[in-house]
């Protein structure tokens, strides 16, 4: 990296489990409406957009989520077929470029249209493993059976991720509000119990990117990004350890994942945490997710943008200096990307 880029706006939507009847278009656009006030710009450098048309049902539903964003005069516009952390990478990449100072970049996602369960199968080798019929959820289930086997780890241990998840999740206003899980709840599959599921919602997220001075103009403390990295483990699940995430490890090492006071981890099951933590080699004094994280509300395609929103927000506020956002993406934590932000432009 030779060119200082910052996170300096961060705008989501209050998530619903259910659907309330708003199209993507109009759910993305008071969110932009938000950001563009926050920022004061109507028009940015380059725009990307990360969702799943498979959610939506129709294929390049994210041209018509372009109304919400106003492709006239023309942009300079993009999209990535995966969480919108994704497209904040792409954007990134696109500054350091030095033909743009700003970007807009936005994940959005409405589960509540299908079955996710079906919908997330697709993603599946053809051949050998979405034949199975397993769907995510039974593959987290055998990911957290490894883990859980290998460590030590109880059940108890993931009932501890959940209830403070939850908790902390009730302080956030843009979360699902659920009650605490108690230890007798019933299993969804085992040993993962319901609780240790990320509940699906519907949501927006939005984030602005700026360089150098441009960042410091648009805000008083920005989120730099001192480092950024992208690893993939192999997407066939019986050619990895599934009990560890070795891809995670790379982009925190990559990324240079030291010094870390909040960390803002993409882990949609319970057990996911545990494994990123010991991957990214976090100790008992990071705080981790204190928005709730996605076991509080997971916006697919959008939740993993949050991630990296809320880490950067906690250096907006001043509450930290150094920060980890963490995206996830394929079965079993197959893909992770890891931001570490910063209070300083040096890093």
């Amino acid at each position: 990296m030779n060119r200082d880029v910052a996170i300096v706006a961060f705008s989501q939507t209050h998530h619903t489990a259910t659907d309330q009847g708003l199209s993507e278009t109009e759910l993305i656009l008071p969110v932009l409406q938000e950001i563009k006030a926050t920022t004061g710009l109507n028009r940015f450098g380059f725009t990307c957009s990360g969702s799943c048309d498979y959610l939506v049902g129709a294929p390049f539903s994210f041209v018509a989520a372009l109304d919400a964003v106003g492709a006239w005069p023309p942009i300079s516009e993009s999209h990535v077929e995966m969480d919108g952390a994704w497209a904040l990478y792409e954007a990134w990449v696109k500054l350091q470029h030095g033909e743009i100072d700003t970007a807009l970049v936005y994940g959005f996602g409405k589960p509540s249209q299908g079955v996710l369960r079906q919908v997330m199968t697709l993603q599946l080798d053809p051949y050998y493993l979405a034949p199975l019929g397993a769907d995510q959820v039974s593959l987290a289930a055998l990911q957290a059976r490894a883990y859980l086997d290998r460590s030590g780890a109880k059940e108890d241990d993931l009932l501890a991720v959940a209830t403070r998840s939850r908790q902390a999740g009730r302080e956030n206003p843009y979360a699902l509000h659920l009650d605490d899980p108690t230890g007798d709840a019933a299993y969804d599959v085992a040993p993962l119990k319901v609780h240790d599921v990320a509940p699906d919602a519907d949501g927006v997220a939005a984030i602005v990117l700026a360089a150098g001075d441009r960042a410091r103009e648009l805000c008083e403390r920005p989120a730099w990004i001192c480092g950024i990295d992208h690893r993939s483990d192999a997407h066939s699940l019986g050619a990895r350890d599934l009990s560890r995430s070795e891809s995670t490890r790379i982009a925190g090492v990559k990324a240079g994942a030291t010094g870390i006071e909040v960390a803002e981890l993409h882990a949609q099951f319970s057990h996911e945490e545990l494994i990123l933590r010991e991957a990214l080699g976090l100790s008992e004094e990071v705080v981790i997710n204190p928005s709730g994280g996605p076991l509080s509300a997971n916006p697919v395609m959008a939740t993993g943008l949050i991630r990296l929103g809320e880490a950067a927000a906690r250096i907006h506020s001043g509450a930290a200096t150094r920060t980890l956002g963490h995206a996830s993406a394929g079965p079993c934590l197959q893909q992770n990307l890891v931001c570490v932000l910063s209070g300083d432009s040096n890093g």
